[in-house]
């Protein structure tokens, strides 16, 4: 029986991705029966929304969905589509690997961690207003709850378990932010014993992100409040090789969307150079999502075994910095024929390099 999945291209190079991703997932035999629907700008055009019912109803009725990158106005224009879709379906738990497989180049090689953030709160909740009358001074409030604080906390250590990591680490600013940072962290310090087996410790998110720069081997999971968990990933995907080989994953309550870490970057829509490693990592999650773990590893594989060779790799990924030689970049078609090309035939016996590991499914914390 196949599997019903929604698909949103999103914006910018989100159709070219989401497009790659498509054909490398066709490529591992599993059925997975595509039900496309659009948000972002291209929903705007269609429906006047950005964020249609029409996408809730097909997440709601699938459980289950693959979504490209959307364009977030800065400033004015619409609403983040990801900020609302996030509080609008509870989807809580934001789970960003963080696995360095740029190759021979990559400054971290041993990057190997999972940043978890609390996707529907703190200070994304848009709760926000002027303090005057001539739009001098501006307020947000950041909206902390214990509820949600126990739930992420509970999920990242319920996914190291299943991950067979050791070490999880709660990230905050309670020294500063004595009432919300304050409470985060006491969810943090009270889930902590009831997982005996995990090494727990925590930083403060100024700190965090200094002994990220300096040793990210030394962490495991991390798991931090909405905006913290923004940055702190984004600096992880970094330090591993760069936003376009960063996916990531969102999870509530038998529910789940898969989704890079990237943004849309219109700039260069519609010229097919945009990496589609991310996109393609979000289908190994989504599969493992499924219960599909054979298939997921050759995707990994596959993507692990392409950038290693380097023959197609898009132009990020043939720069100094990724790589000790550069190379001739590939379109992002080409890379995804490649990998797609490899699916079937990858060995899946083969060691890979500490930094590099397989997933072993995220899902699960749902359950547990």
């Amino acid at each position: 029986m196949g599997h019903r999945v929604t698909l949103i291209p999103g914006d910018g190079i989100g159709p070219e991705v989401t497009s790659a991703a498509r054909r490398v997932a066709e490529a591992t035999g599993v059925d997975l029966d595509w039900e496309v629907v659009d948000a972002g700008e291209r929903a705007i055009k269609q429906t006047g929304s950005p964020l249609p019912e029409a996408v809730f109803e097909s997440i709601r009725k699938n459980r289950i969905a693959l979504k490209g990158p959307i364009t977030t106005p800065i400033g004015g224009g619409f609403r983040s589509v990801n900020v609302s879709l996030r509080q609008e379906l509870d989807l809580y738990a934001s789970v960003r690997p963080a696995r360095a497989i740029a190759g021979e180049g990559t400054r971290f090689p041993e990057t190997d961690l999972i940043v978890v953030r609390e996707a529907t709160e703190g200070l994304y909740s848009g709760v926000e207003h002027w303090v005057d009358r001539d739009h001098t001074a501006a307020e947000t409030v950041n909206i902390i709850t214990r509820k949600a604080s126990d739930r992420i906390c509970r999920f990242a250590f319920e996914l190291a378990r299943r991950e067979h990591r050791g070490h999880v680490t709660g990230v905050h600013k309670a020294n500063i932010m004595k009432t919300t940072g304050a409470l985060f962290q006491t969810a943090f310090r009270e889930m902590a014993p009831k997982y005996p087996e995990i090494l727990a410790d925590e930083r403060l998110i100024d700190n965090m992100c200094m002994q990220l720069a300096k040793k990210p081997s030394d962490y495991e999971v991390i798991v931090t409040t909405n905006l913290f968990g923004d940055i702190l990933s984004d600096l992880a995907a970094g330090l591993a090789g760069g936003l376009g080989i960063a996916p990531g994953a969102l999870y509530g309550e038998g529910m789940a969307v898969f989704e890079p870490v990237h943004g849309s970057a219109p700039k260069y829509a519609g010229s097919d150079k945009a990496d589609p490693t991310a996109e393609i990592l979000c289908v190994e999650l989504l599969l493992r999502h499924l219960g599909e773990t054979e298939a997921a590893d050759r995707v990994f594989r596959a993507v692990w075994e392409t950038i290693a060779e380097k023959k197609f790799v898009t132009y990020d990924l043939a720069l100094p910095g990724y790589t000790l030689t550069p190379v001739p970049p590939s379109s992002c078609s080409a890379m995804a024929a490649e990998i797609a090309r490899k699916v079937p035939i990858v060995d899946l016996d083969t060691p890979l390099p500490k930094g590099r590991s397989e997933m072993v499914g995220a899902e699960s914390a749902l359950d547990g």
